[in-house]
């Protein structure tokens, strides 16, 4: 494995600074050893993901809001600080894509951290020629053996797992050469996501979900859980399929795709995502460690209630 692990007393030390800077802070914000030790659930938790036998934290850390480049305004040491903070929270799954403009910048993010405690997916677009060679890419630039999960990225179309053959099989294939260790998809419409959950090539589903209904696998207009609480949307139905068949099901567009700037439509999705019992994990895109901080604290207030 190219990335080392780190040594006890790199862990040690930075168990101590989690504690210091939660007690600095002085926010309702607990380190993750002390949630554990309290008997709590916490963002921090390493949750399973469905039976495919991996875990990740029950937040992530997104790499690609608007294509990347809200993280790639931050400049790379930026962006790295940003990686090392999240880490230093509990925050062990990091969300990117080929596509992302952050994309060469995650082999020097991860730099350092213990790859055994990381759980890193990522995205390949399209029908690349060479599927393997693209796959054998990522774990270059991430510099490492092995990526933890492998998605085809954003599917819209319906019966895509018959046109996508080819690139499922060059997953296939990388998994058993264990450049991988799961495979899926996201999904960006209702038809396509009906297709994954129905082919049992997909062990992970990063789906779209929010209870106000904003860019998600539903128009807007046919649901919102506020003015209808008892109306099931088609995607709802879909990821309680995927719960049922055993798949992991990872969250995204908590926060409408940067939609909700308003506090309480914030509040809302978190509370709606730890109650709902439909995700294992979320991701959520930051640019700043004061938002990092901020999802921390309702995801816990969430996980309390």
């Amino acid at each position: 494995m190219r990335h080392k692990p780190s040594s006890n007393l790199s862990l040690l030390n930075r168990r101590d600074f989690i504690g210091r800077s939660a007690a600095l802070l002085g926010t309702a914000v607990m380190a993750p050893a002390g949630l554990a030790a309290a008997g709590k659930r916490s963002h921090a938790d390493q949750v399973e993901l469905g039976k495919t036998g991996l875990r990740c934290s029950r937040l992530g850390i997104g790499t690609g809001s608007h294509s990347g480049n809200v993280q790639r305004a931050l400049g790379k040491e930026g962006f790295i600080r940003l990686i090392h903070y999240a880490f230093d929270q509990g925050i062990t799954y990091i969300d990117c894509a080929q596509s992302y403009a952050t994309f060469e910048w995650i082999g020097d993010a991860i730099k350092g951290l213990p790859r055994e405690k990381l759980f890193v997916q990522s995205k390949i677009g399209g029908q690349p020629e060479k599927v393997l060679e693209v796959i054998d890419r990522h774990r270059k630039v991430f510099d490492t053996d092995y990526v933890d999960s492998l998605l085809v990225h954003c599917m819209v179309q319906g019966r895509w797992t018959d046109g996508w053959k080819r690139i499922m099989d060059g997953f296939d294939e990388a998994r058993e050469r264990k450049w991988i260790r799961a495979k899926g998809v996201s999904c960006h419409s209702l038809p396509a996501l009906s297709a994954a959950v129905a082919s049992d090539w997909t062990q992970i589903h990063l789906v779209r979900l929010n209870p106000q209904g904003a860019h998600v696998d539903t128009p807007a207009e046919t649901w919102n859980a506020k003015s209808d609480p008892s109306h099931v949307p088609p995607v709802v139905e879909q990821i309680k399929l995927m719960r049922a068949k055993g798949r992991g099901v990872l969250g995204m567009k908590l926060v409408g795709d940067g939609d909700f700037t308003n506090a309480e439509d914030r509040e809302k999705a978190m509370q709606y995502a730890m109650k709902s019992g439909l995700l294992d994990s979320v991701v959520v895109g930051f640019k700043s460690t004061a938002e990092i901080d901020e999802t921390i604290e309702r995801m816990n207030r969430a996980l309390a209630a």
